[in-house]
């Protein structure tokens, strides 16, 4: 494939609820944070009477995806990222890439993937897709012995446009890290809602808000953002409609893809 061609290819993602979408990547079926429960009520770790509270149905099963050849999972502690009938689909993927702590908590398939470091995967043509694990943060700075570590993904190939997950990254400064070895990046998966709990860090941001994953889009000059994590659950505190207005504000509504 030319690399004019490479750079005008759209990759195919559909959103499915919540952190859970599907990338179709050089012949590769990817699924990231997989969550496919009905709605109800998620105890929390924590001391108080906490919960997460899923309030829509997911719109698919994990039979319904068909077959499926990696996870991107951000991290495998919170519910509306790995609930259970997503941590049940796990054993039946061939590899889960997430952070080195879950990899070591999930164990079969699970490979973990450090800050910058990369993983191979074979295409069904004979070439390989570069899987590499990217900084992110969930909430303030220091947030990681309460809400655990997070890790972003970049996929690329030597013929494809390069596709981003961010995961539940809060941190700007993370993406400008990955925008000065990345950018321009073609799709941009971006977690916003602008999570937050007010029990957690005084209520600071868990995730990215929808100015920010407007301004996330500028630094990595990404061509399209299909938003992710910003429905289903009742601590995402933004929606479709703020992302729009934030987007259309700084005049980037046309890079909006929501891959329904």
């Amino acid at each position: 494939m030319s690399g004019a061609t490479a750079a005008n290819e759209t990759i195919p993602v559909r959103v499915y609820g919540g952190p859970t979408t599907v990338i179709e990547y050089g012949g590769l079926r990817f699924v990231t944070d997989p969550t496919f429960d009905p709605p109800g009520e998620y105890p929390m770790p924590l001391p108080g009477d906490h919960k997460l509270v899923k309030t829509d149905p997911a719109p698919v099963s994990a039979a319904d995806l068909g077959r499926v050849d990696a996870v991107l999972l951000s991290h495998d502690e919170h519910d509306d990222n790995l609930d259970n009938a997503g941590r049940a689909f796990l054993p039946e993927v061939p590899v889960v890439f997430t952070t080195v702590s879950g990899a070591g908590r999930l164990g079969g398939t699970a490979l973990g993937l450090a800050f910058w470091q990369s993983a191979e995967i074979e295409r069904p043509d004979g070439g390989t897709v570069t899987v590499t694990g990217l900084p992110a943060r969930h909430g303030p700075v220091g947030c990681e012995p309460v809400s655990g570590h997070v890790v972003g993904f970049m996929l690329t190939a030597d013929d494809l446009p390069s596709v981003y997950v961010s995961g539940d990254n809060a941190s700007l400064e993370h993406v400008r890290e990955i925008a000065d070895k990345f950018a321009p990046v073609d799709t941009a998966i971006l977690f916003l809602g602008g999570a937050r709990m007010p029990f957690a860090f005084d209520g600071a941001l868990l995730t990215l808000d929808s100015v920010q994953g407007a301004e996330a889009a500028k630094i990595l000059g990404a061509r399209r953002v299909v938003p992710a994590h910003f429905d289903s659950w009742a601590h995402f505190k933004e929606g479709g409609d703020e992302i729009e207005a934030a987007f259309g504000a700084v005049g980037l509504a046309d890079r909006l893809d929501f891959a329904r």
